[in-house]
């Protein structure tokens, strides 16, 4: 009996330590955790929801593409003052379909800072702000940013608005929306080119008096013509005298 106890016990003993390898390796190990997505910036305006435009504008651009570009190969970051839909329902008729190709990636980048700016940072700014349109010098795409307290305010030349809410940000982008569409002065009030330089007319009138003075005679030579005029009158008054005292006589 004891025997056959003993048999059983080995046998079962046996079994565990031939089937514990097997049950060992079908067990997985843990899941490391996924990396986390490039920063996509449509993506965040569809979670914040009222920008709808601003997000097809960002797509028909080409725009949202350079951003996650960016936003993936550069350390400077973006700031984005996204329009809500009422800014845009807020555009006179007809503003965005009057706009050409370039002229509609202009009005999107000039609402884009490529670099990071957070909300302390904006008390400090300098002015005027270079957007991605390009060249910030009045006429163009100048963008200024003043704050009062807690308000921040942008002007573009063209529009006046603030800033009306924080919508993400994370170190390295920062989106807030705006009130209204910022309108550049490049592409909604194009200043006239400046006149060209009136022609000199000083060496022209200097060269005129010359030629003018030129034909008139010289004192010295009126002078002479005088003293000849002179004397022929004075010999004609002398033969004429000669003349009548010769015929007196006679």
């Amino acid at each position: 009996m004891e025997q056959s106890l003993i048999i059983v016990l080995f046998t079962v003993l046996l079994l565990l330590l031939t089937t514990a390898p097997g049950t060992l390796s079908q067990s997985s190990p843990a899941a490391a955790p996924a990396p986390a997505g490039p920063t996509n910036v449509t993506k965040i305006l569809e979670k914040a929801g009222q920008f709808t435009v601003f997000i097809r504008l960002l797509k028909s651009t080409g725009v949202a593409n350079q951003l996650l570009g960016q936003l993936n190969n550069s350390d400077n970051g973006i700031t984005i003052f996204a329009p809500s839909d009422s800014s845009f329902s807020s555009l006179k008729a007809g503003t965005l379909n009057s706009l050409n190709d370039e002229q509609q990636v202009e009005l999107i980048q000039f609402h884009v800072i490529p670099s990071y700016v957070s909300s302390s940072n904006f008390q400090t700014i300098s002015n005027p702000l270079r957007t991605q349109a390009g060249d910030s010098a009045e006429g163009h795409f100048p963008l200024n940013i003043t704050t009062s307290g807690n308000t921040v305010n942008i002007t573009t030349g063209v529009t006046n608005t603030t800033i009306s809410g924080n919508v993400y940000s994370d170190g390295q982008l920062a989106v807030y929306q705006v009130d209204k569409v910022l309108l550049p002065q490049q592409v909604f009030d194009p200043r006239p080119p400046a006149p060209a330089p009136a022609p000199s007319v000083t060496k022209s009138k200097k060269k005129k008096e010359d030629s003018d003075s030129s034909g008139d005679d010289s004192p010295a030579d009126a002078s002479f013509a005088s003293r000849n005029v002179g004397s022929v009158c004075d010999a004609v008054s002398f033969c004429v005298m000669s003349v009548m005292l010769a015929w007196f006589y006679l």
